[in-house]
């Protein structure tokens, strides 16, 4: 079953603000967005997505659906920029540490605007698997 459009907007909405609050304020702000994503990740389950289900005003069905595979995917890609974000921080790599957060930033932006970045990758990384696939 998929995830509903207003819900992964949702989501990408909170990574956009905590980022961004984080980057013009305390950057250990970051550590929320990459908790709930590592927690999403184990779990299968986002916090973020199951509490705004319960603002829905239609039933689930009646969403467009997103693919819940590739939401995973995505919140994978997010939360690795996010982990590496935190260490750069603290390791004193402040640029580093900027390009992974902005990184982030960009790409649930974007995606809230119509484009899939990890959606892009994902698919680009299924199409090699199978070419490579045919030609061997």
């Amino acid at each position: 079953m998929g995830i509903p459009k207003p819900l992964v907007q949702l989501n990408q909405s909170f990574i956009v603000v905590s980022v961004l609050a984080a980057l013009l304020s305390y950057k250990l702000i970051l550590i929320l967005p990459f908790a709930i994503g590592l927690y999403t990740l184990f779990t299968k389950k986002n916090p973020v997505i199951l509490t705004g289900k319960r603002f829905l005003k239609k039933p689930v069905s009646e969403y467009i659906m997103e693919d819940r595979e590739q939401q995973l995917f995505n919140q994978w890609i997010a939360t690795v920029c996010l982990g590496l974000s935190l260490i750069s921080f603290g390791l004193g790599f402040t640029i580093l540490a900027y390009a992974f957060s902005i990184m982030v930033l960009i790409a649930a932006g974007v995606a809230l605007m119509g484009f899939c970045i990890g959606c892009f990758i994902r698919y680009r990384y299924m199409m090699w698997k199978y070419k490579r696939g045919i030609t061997k």
